[in-house]
């Protein structure tokens, strides 16, 4: 593997010689470099990529599994055939009212897609709320850090781009549940929403002393996470800023602006709001943390790229390979940046040497799947067990109104993945809810009521021809409970548990 050299500066409107795109897939072959960086957390990386492969090793059974049953329909024998398939391929049985009339008529064959990408998900989802197989388990030990930073809240806002779902616990190697994370279309982020969680999260301090007390001076940190692509950058960056990384960039530096200006307009405390703008490649999952300016700004034209750290830092010890980060990213940022954010930004570079050895040593470098190949979309509030690269395109919302922009671009997405080939776009409807708050759990239902009805209204040329299905679901989240099915657009004779 070659090394790149460490370069002073970079513009994120920088266009680096591309190898020729490949064609979408989700081929992996395991592929291990003779010396590891000092500071990659191998076992880890073990773990993750197992698991990542077995997630999505389920997904992907469910096509070819399909096409199996497909030519056996009108075998005498064909509802035992299919299920005997479905058990072995995919893991559960089919429902038999989708099976049993197949003779007469020809198999739903986009119903059948659709029911087995939503089982498939509740299977994911129970194995994260009871077996834990992400690891995420140092809640305590990274709040500890992040106030030793001089912060009390982690707020993290990405691109809904499935290419960045896995930004928390794999990109940046951080615990998911210590994180909030919003993602938005561009990363364009809604200022009305982060500053009602900054409310909350004062209000908490104030009254609770949760995560510190409200007289400790640490500091909500807002981050914002944009995208490029290095394979392919002029078609497979950053959809809503037309693969424009520079604008990408200029995007999420102005919503973390204006949101600094939103708490100072609104409680005249502007100087409690930090703000951290994050660039990532999704070929390499490396990504550039850009340094602020004189005027306490962001400096998109001043970032330290992973890449370039992780080829700096290879053949030194442990020790000097983080000594070298800290002391690199102080030196770039001078004197307008805090210690405090110096180090958590220095962390940062630390944990994504883990993440650029994982992309090197499993996917030779970058990853073969480099545009979009998500498996369903995730719309509502909701999802933070969703961890993985390119497996779901996120929308968040309370109504599909105000999340039309995002709604539509997952659903152009999802035509192009999907429709085109004559299978449905899935839609996973979800509204956590915390269970202490009464009627919290009727509101939720209500939600998922009123959004999945509005999603086939707005789609309903896509939803009459059987190309759009919803799966409706909730959970409590005080009682750290499994998701729960409400509804599923696929009637079967047992849709209420969505097979």
């Amino acid at each position: 593997m070659s090394r790149r050299p460490v370069a002073p500066r970079g513009r994120p409107g920088d266009r680096t010689p591309a190898a020729a795109p490949q064609k979408n897939s989700v081929a992996v072959a395991p592929v291990r470099q003779a010396v590891m960086h000092p500071l990659v957390r191998g076992d880890e990386n073990v773990q993750l990529y197992s698991y990542e492969r077995s997630v999505k090793e389920a997904f992907d059974s469910i096509v070819p599994t399909l096409k199996q049953i497909s030519a056996l329909q009108h075998e005498a024998d064909f509802v035992q055939q299919a299920q005997k398939l479905a058990r072995a391929h995919l893991g559960f049985e089919l429902p038999a009212v989708l099976l049993e009339d197949a003779w007469v008529e020809q198999l739903d064959m986009r119903s059948l897609f659709a029911w087995c990408i939503f089982e498939t998900y509740h299977r994911f989802c129970d194995e994260v709320f009871t077996r834990d197989p992400l690891g995420d388990n140092s809640d305590e030990q990274f709040q500890a850090l992040l106030q030793d930073c001089g912060f009390h809240l982690l707020d993290v806002s990405p691109c809904a781009d499935g290419r960045l779902a896995h930004v928390i616990r794999y990109v940046l190697r951080l615990p998911y549940k210590a994180v909030r994370r919003r993602s938005y279309a561009g990363a364009m982020f809604d200022i009305e929403d982060s500053l009602g969680k900054w409310v909350e999260t004062e209000l908490v301090r104030f009254r609770e002393g949760r995560p510190n007390t409200a007289d400790e001076l640490t500091r909500y940190l807002k981050a914002v996470v944009y995208h490029h692509s290095s394979v392919d950058p002029q078609h497979e960056g950053c959809a809503a800023h037309g693969s424009d990384t520079l604008k990408a960039a200029q995007g999420g530096r102005d919503r973390l602006t204006g949101f600094q200006q939103a708490v100072q307009n609104t409680h005249c405390c502007g100087a409690s709001i930090d703000c951290l703008l994050i660039g990532m490649d999704t070929d390499t999952d490396a990504i550039r943390v850009h340094m602020p300016d004189a005027d306490g700004g962001i400096d998109l034209d001043n970032y330290i790229d992973s890449l370039a750290v992780f080829d700096a830092t290879a053949h030194m010890s442990a020790g000097q390979a983080g000594q070298w980060i800290v002391e690199h990213v102080r030196e770039r940022g001078g004197a307008a940046l805090d210690d405090g954010m110096a180090r958590f930004m220095a962390y940062l570079l630390t944990n994504n040497m883990s993440q650029v050895e994982y992309v090197r040593g499993y996917y030779a470098g970058h990853y073969s799947d480099i545009g979009h190949a998500e498996r369903f979309i995730g719309a509502g509030i909701g999802f933070e067990e969703v961890q993985l690269r390119n497996l779901t395109f996120f929308a968040y919302m309370n109504t599909v109104e105000e999340a039309a922009m995002d709604l539509d671009v997952g659903v152009k997405i999802f035509t192009g993945l999907n429709v085109s080939h004559g299978l449905p776009v899935p839609v996973v409807v979800r509204f956590d809810y915390h269970g202490k708050v009464p009627g919290a759990r009727e509101r939720a239902e209500e939600h998922c009521r009123r959004v999945s009805g509005a999603l086939h209204d707005r789609y309903r040329e896509l939803s009459e021809r059987g190309l759009l299905h919803t799966l409706q679901v909730v959970r409590d989240i005080s009682a750290a409970d499994r998701i729960e099915i409400l509804d599923c657009s696929v009637k079967t004779s047992a849709a209420a548990g969505a097979h």
